[in-house]
């Protein structure tokens, strides 16, 4: 009656020597990935300044004066000017609700949370937004003749 007992004591044994074993085993692979992954990186103070001048990318956008940026959309020619100007003809609460929702991409609930309004305030500001944007648009735009 007592084999058994030995038996299972046996097996728990070599259980956890095999962990044991398992877990040392990957420890030193984590040690040596991350000696290998810092002998490889260099922080950014240590940059010499040709190279970090090279990290980062300015964005052209508009830079060209002479061509202002436009689209068509219903034989309308919409620019980024007259659509800044049709975002900031809207109030304070309405243009945050559309700046969030559509460039933020964040959805109702989450304006509703961040605002702390309820969610068909939101839902109410955004469309009454997008039908507000859209008079501005029509009456402002100019009739494209390409």
């Amino acid at each position: 009656m007592n084999e058994p007992n030995r038996t299972q004591w046996q097996i728990r044994c070599a259980f956890n020597g095999f962990c044991k074993r398992a877990l040392k085993n990957e420890a030193m692979n984590a040690h040596r990935d991350t000696k290998q992954r810092q002998l490889r990186e260099v922080t950014f103070s240590d940059l010499p300044p040709e190279e970090e001048n090279r990290l980062y990318v300015c964005d052209e956008y508009f830079t060209d004066d002479e061509a202002e940026k436009s689209f068509i959309i219903g034989g309308k020619e919409i620019t980024a000017k007259l659509l800044s100007e049709a975002l900031h003809s809207l109030s304070d609460e309405k243009r945050e609700t559309v700046l969030l929702y559509y460039f933020f991409d964040m959805s109702e609930r989450e304006i509703a949370t961040y605002c702390n309004i309820p969610r068909t305030t939101v839902q109410t500001r955004r469309t009454s937004s997008m039908k507000l944007l859209k008079r501005y648009l029509e009456e402002h735009a100019y009739d494209y003749k390409g």
